[in-house]
């Protein structure tokens, strides 16, 4: 029978519930047993396609094309397992998808309402596909106490009776914050937040207690019986140095192994070798680089959150501390902060803000020889800024940016003439092309040799592409990557510098910790040529 493990996040937002929950699914898969990971998020938008990163983050993309949380990418790289569109959900897919049920006349003339219609659905979406795994995890997003979420929180409670109490177990990440005037840490919040779960009729079975401070064993007995919940199932989670620390911190304190008693379980001990040998690795960096990373969402690093854990895959193979400079697109200075950097990344992104800023990075990786990543907008900046400054077609631009210049080096994506791609609608802006596809390169590029074969399998989203008709112009870059007989550009490189590279997909999105991608290493390596 299928177990599963709901976490709730409590008192604040930002926890840390999806690294909790990504560091129970490691240690249960290294026990031995199959695990699935989904998250809901209780937001009224359908997806975070088409949400500003300040306000949701990251948008990550599985390989069905499904625009999800951030969580996602690390329940990927945490587990290894691909996550797809059956992993995630939001508030906004389940009434979308009970209201097109009520006017298809599923209900049969009932009264569409929260309860039952709204928490079944949720219980569905759950409970599918759940078949083939010891455990399902779940993790909803939020904080106890909105109200947007009370038909999430009503929901798994509801699954306590369809698949029995002795099924499904409670997680509860809350905050124990660190009153400096008092010096003590304050369990008050976590007392209230675990009293309104009882409210809704959830009592958590495990709390975990986040705090920059250690929990001693009294506070934790205190929480114990003014939560009801066994001491052993108190546990804390300190802040870490690393993300990558979590599943051997969880396990030494205790998490995955009360999980199993609860369940009636005996496991063997979970093989984290592998866990402690990436830790290690990370305490024995010998050498130190700087990447300067250009983008307009810099005042939110979880905008970029799949990139930065590339980067520091990267440089674990590279035995090399990553030091990342956050280079605001649209500051004055930008070529003074640039020759602090010994890399420079351009990242994907949409809109006309902080283009010129961008431009200029790539303008002076070019010059300046300095090894240069563009990913999606950031390769398409690239095409506009060799036509503009190498070619001298100072009118060329891209569609996105002025759709009425004389030179659309880059244009939108004709989805009527390439009906086969996943495209999904983003508000009324047009189509994206998401998900995984096949992108062949040229033998003898740089790409080819980085990737050790000339087709490969990448993670795209995005709206606009390379224009064909200016695909002879001498511009100095070489178009080297493309769809699959499909005719889209693909990747780039520039012919007379040394690591120039840009491209429309998103590697940053296939790598782990235990499987670095290989264009970041190669990009990585070469930024410590010139260190």
């Amino acid at each position: 029978m299928t177990k599963f493990i709901f976490f709730t996040g409590g008192v604040v937002s930002s926890l840390g519930k999806g690294i909790a929950a990504s560091s129970l699914a490691a240690c249960l898969q290294a026990r031995g047993f199959k695990v699935k990971l989904k998250k809901i998020d209780p937001y009224l938008n359908i997806n975070p396609g088409s949400m500003s990163p300040y306000e949701h983050g990251e948008v990550f993309v599985t390989h069905d094309g499904t625009e999800a949380d951030l969580d996602l990418g690390h329940y990927e790289r945490f587990t290894g397992i691909q996550t797809d569109k059956s992993d995630s959900i939001s508030a906004g897919q389940i009434y979308s998808s009970v209201l097109k049920n009520e006017r298809e006349g599923a209900y049969l003339g009932e009264t569409v309402q929260v309860i039952p219609h709204i928490t079944d659905e949720i219980k569905n979406f759950i409970t599918k596909d759940s078949g083939s795994v010891d455990f399902v995890i779940c993790e909803i997003g939020g904080t106890v106490g909105d109200i947007e979420g009370l038909p999430f929180l009503e929901a798994i409670r509801q699954i306590s009776t369809k698949v029995e109490k002795r099924n499904v177990l409670y997680v509860h990440v809350t905050l124990l914050p660190f009153i400096a005037a008092a010096k003590e840490l304050k369990t008050k919040p976590t007392q209230h937040s675990v009293k309104e779960l009882l409210r809704i009729g959830i009592q958590p079975d495990i709390i975990l207690c986040r705090s920059s401070m250690p929990v001693s064993k009294e506070i934790r007995n205190k929480i114990s019986m003014f939560c009801n919940v066994m001491p052993d199932r108190v546990i804390e989670a300190p802040d870490l140095a690393s993300i990558y620390q979590a599943p051997l911190v969880y396990h030494n304190n205790g998490l995955d192994e009360e999980v199993c008693k609860y369940f009636g379980l005996n496991a063997p001990e979970p093989e984290l070798d592998p866990w402690k040998k990436i830790n290690e690795s990370m305490q024995n960096l010998d050498k130190s680089l700087t990447i300067g990373i250009v983008g307009k969402y810099v005042n939110l690093s979880d905008a970029y959150k799949s990139l930065i854990e590339a980067l520091v895959h990267a440089g674990l193979e590279n035995k090399t501390h990553i030091n990342i400079k956050w280079i605001d697109s649209e500051a004055k200075d930008i070529n003074n902060q640039l020759e602090e950097v010994q890399g420079i990344i351009v990242p994907g992104g949409f809109g006309v803000r902080g283009v010129d800023g961008k431009l200029k990075a790539i303008k002076y990786a070019r010059e300046n020889l300095v090894p240069f990543l563009g990913i999606c907008f950031g390769m398409q900046l690239a095409v506009v800024e060799a036509f503009k400054n190498v070619l001298g077609l100072k009118s060329a631009n891209s569609a996105e940016i002025d759709p009425q210049t004389s030179d659309p080096v880059i244009c939108v994506i004709d989805e009527l003439q390439n009906p086969k791609h996943n495209v999904s609608q983003i508000g009324t802006a047009g189509v994206m092309r998401s998900g995984e596809y096949d992108c062949i390169l040229e033998e003898n590029s740089k790409l080819s040799k980085v990737y050790n074969s000339i087709m490969i399998s990448e993670r795209y989203r995005y709206r606009y592409t390379i224009n064909k008709a200016y695909l002879n112009k001498k511009s100095g870059l070489r178009f080297i990557g493309s769809a699959n007989n499909e005719g889209f550009v693909d990747a780039i490189e520039h012919e007379s510098h040394p690591w120039f590279i840009g491209v429309q997909f998103h590697p940053e999105f296939k790598s782990s910790p235990f499987k670095a991608h290989p264009l970041f290493i190669d990009f990585v390596r070469n930024a410590l040529s010139i260190n």
